[in-house]
């Protein structure tokens, strides 16, 4: 794996860095008024909404105004459950995180930004592992297994 029980060098870090880009995963994020807006969008919005339409041609008020903020509520809950659901998987990535310590140069450090990664992550090759997790290592980096 090119490391010794030092760790790694801090140009030899910077090389890595360099070659293989830094150590996290992209998440992407989503417009919000997109995402609520694709509510309306499916054979069963469309179903809706063409009842919506067909009840404002033959000037049926009622019905069209009921359709009309059925379809509207459907979306709104829909968006608000999947946006809680987001928070809570949010959470739980936060509480799934745990702590590493890297050796460059003979001496321990807490990198800012490699102090906390995620259980889906993969840390280099110098990172110490908390208690009760097993790695496995590749050819450069180290992957994470969960614990048994």
């Amino acid at each position: 794996m090119g490391s010794s029980p030092d760790g790694l060098t801090q140009a030899e870090a910077q090389k890595r860095l360099a070659q293989y880009g830094p150590n996290e995963i992209a998440e992407k994020k989503t417009n919000s008024f997109l995402k609520f807006l694709g509510y309306f969008w499916g054979p069963i919005p469309w179903m809706i909404e063409a009842a919506v339409i067909l009840s404002g041609v033959v000037r049926h008020w009622p019905d069209f105004f009921i359709i009309l903020l059925l379809l509207a509520a459907n979306a709104v809950v829909g968006f608000w459950e999947e946006r809680e659901a987001g928070n809570a998987i949010a959470a739980l990535k936060a509480k799934l995180a745990i702590k590493a310590r890297v050796k460059r140069d003979s001496k321990w450090i807490n990198p800012r930004r490699a102090s906390w990664c995620r259980a889906t992550s993969s840390v280099c090759a110098s990172a110490t592992l908390c208690r009760r997790m097993r790695a496995c290592s590749t050819a450069t980096r180290w992957k994470w297994i969960s614990p048994r």
